[in-house]
């Protein structure tokens, strides 16, 4: 392609639909042998970016102070973790109330507001245990909520409503570290129909 060419259109009328044809063709060919585009390689930058220096500012006006810090009280502990005393009160049930009607095959979300009301500590080694009734489908011992002592906990367990119609009870009670049993029990009583 030396020399440039032209187009020359004479009038283009729906009478002369190949002559209209034509150049489109003539078109799409001079577009398709348009050289391609090249991309520009990304350079990266040769010097970093200046560094932005904090500026502070002095006031000689003000007054420094120093102030001399004392050291801090240890804190000992009241009760010897030895000589402390496991204890249990239930305050209220917060989720599902005695004697609740409830169908069959239903997840029951159970939560009791507990108060540590003894001198220890609960931590991961206390446990509550299923002590009367029916587990229904919760396991027999589970973690008890950590609480310092003094504290209010909630001690929640998911049950599962049996097949079969009935009043049912599950009664769980806390047990330290040791395996002893302490302080008021707890219940869940559900009526299933």
């Amino acid at each position: 392609m030396g020399r440039p060419f032209f187009i020359m259109m004479t009038r283009c009328s729906p009478r002369h639909p190949a002559g209209l044809s034509a150049v489109l063709l003539i078109l799409l060919l001079a577009v398709a042998c348009s050289p391609a585009a090249t991309p520009t390689a990304f350079i990266p930058p040769t010097a970093p970016a200046p560094l932005i220096e904090p500026t502070f500012i002095i006031h000689p006006t003000q007054e420094i102070v120093i102030v001399e810090s004392s050291p801090v009280p240890t804190i000992f502990p009241t009760v010897n973790p030895a000589d402390c005393s496991n204890n249990l009160r239930f305050l209220q049930d917060l989720t599902i109330p005695d004697n609740t009607t409830t169908t069959f095959g239903l997840t029951l979300d159970k939560q009791w507001l507990v108060e540590n009301s003894g001198t220890c500590n609960w931590n991961a080694d206390y446990r509550l245990r299923n002590i009367a009734g029916a587990s229904l489908g919760a396991p027999s011992e589970i973690m008890l909520y950590p609480a310092r002592a003094g504290t209010q906990a909630t001690i929640q367990i998911s049950f599962t409503t049996p097949y079969a119609e009935g009043v049912y009870e599950s009664g769980w009670q806390a047990v330290d570290p040791a395996g002893n049993s302490f302080g008021e029990s707890i219940y869940l009583r559900i009526v299933v129909q």
